[in-house]
């Protein structure tokens, strides 16, 4: 399984505009073969601040994502919002555990 997950940063006047973008994007991942979970998140703590989470198959699945006509919709519309910061990055591990 992979495992994407990050920090994306927006201006204050632009949250909305955010939260827009990534709920039409999560909403079509989701649909995606080879896709267990897929979100966007406040932070309670920095209402501007949004983590992104993604569960994937396997990489051939990410891979598609990544060429999927809606992640290019959504990288133009995020050239919209006014990005203070973004990082995300990707995790390949092993069999899921119960913590504890």
């Amino acid at each position: 399984m992979i495992v994407v997950t990050g920090l994306i940063e927006v201006k204050a006047e632009s949250r909305e505009a955010a939260a827009m973008v990534a709920a039409t994007m999560a909403r079509a991942t989701r649909e995606e073969p080879g896709c267990i979970a897929y979100g966007f998140y406040a932070d309670v703590e920095a209402p501007n601040r949004l983590r992104v989470y993604e569960e994937w198959t396997d990489q051939a699945a990410l891979d598609a994502h990544f060429a999927s006509p809606h992640m290019a919709e959504f990288r133009k519309n995020l050239g919209t919002v006014k990005l203070v910061s973004m990082d995300v990055q990707k995790f390949e591990g092993g069999p899921k555990s119960p913590v504890g």
